[in-house]
């Protein structure tokens, strides 16, 4: 049993739950924050060391994810974060072998369907970001089907960007707004930061951008939104990761001084 298991976090090999469970199943309120960022974007990494250093197969450590993801989405919630934002998924990840993708492709539509009742009874809207071509029509028809049973959800917007490359959504969005200038319907002349925002899969800025697992850089991830975003960076492994160490970032988050390019004058003694 790990730490994280004994701390009341659901143990990833334990049968699926029926029962739905309240936003503090796994301990108490989160503290008093200074300042709570509005949308909050994460790098999910990983999974596969956790699976590597537990002598147990790649899948395992993405199973190990989806308890770890619903923790924190339940911390979110608990400590008023807006919009949640997670790297499920990225266009680079197609290089790895055919029997993870595979996996991949699979397990998403089972988290879905698993995970719908518990994300609709905590108030979630769930939104795909990411190009559909390449998605298996099953994992398409999954989005769409939870996008449209959640809609009306108004706690937390948990967008899960899955064939997701922020390069390729700017490309996206550039091809959109050409295509609508050849026709007439838009004169470049007007086009703005906060008109080019609206035509990105994820048109919000991010407020505090993390990254687990001790990696230091940003791997293609919501690189236009994240412009003016606070970045923290945590020694922690996904599939450990809990509420807590969300927590432990808002907290950072809210002792950062945003200037988002302005200056203030040291005062005169």
């Amino acid at each position: 049993m790990t730490d994280a298991t004994a701390a009341g976090a659901q143990d990833p090999q334990a049968p699926h739950p029926q029962a739905l469970k309240p936003l503090d199943y796994a301990g108490g309120p989160p503290p008093a924050f200074a300042v709570v960022p509005r949308h909050v974007a994460i790098v999910m990494d990983g999974n596969g060391r956790w699976a590597n250093q537990q002598g147990l197969p790649r899948t395992e450590g993405h199973k190990a994810g989806e308890w770890a993801l619903m923790d924190v989405v339940a911390g979110a919630i608990q400590a008023g974060v807006q919009q949640l934002s997670v790297y499920a998924f990225s266009t680079e990840n197609w290089s790895r072998s055919p029997g993870e993708i595979r996996f991949l492709m699979t397990y998403i539509n089972d988290v879905l369907r698993r995970q719908e009742a518990q994300l609709n009874a905590w108030g979630v809207r769930i939104v795909h970001a990411g190009r559909p071509q390449r998605l298996w029509k099953s994992v398409q028809r999954a989005f769409d089907y939870a996008e449209h049973a959640t809609a009306g959800n108004r706690s937390l917007t948990l967008t899960m960007c899955y064939n997701y490359g922020s390069r390729a959504e700017i490309v996206d969005a550039v091809r959109e707004i050409a295509a609508l200038a050849a026709r007439g319907d838009l004169n470049p002349g007007r086009i703005t930061e906060s008109s080019f925002s609206r035509h990105l899969s994820v048109p919000d800025d991010v407020d505090l951008f993390i990254r687990c697992s001790g990696e230091q850089r940003l791997s293609n991830f919501l690189l236009w939104q994240s412009a003016y975003a606070e970045l923290v960076y945590q020694n922690v492994l996904w599939p450990d990761y809990r509420r807590g160490h969300l927590w432990q970032a808002i907290t950072e988050y809210g002792q950062r001084n945003r200037r988002f390019g302005g200056a203030v004058d040291a005062p005169r003694v």
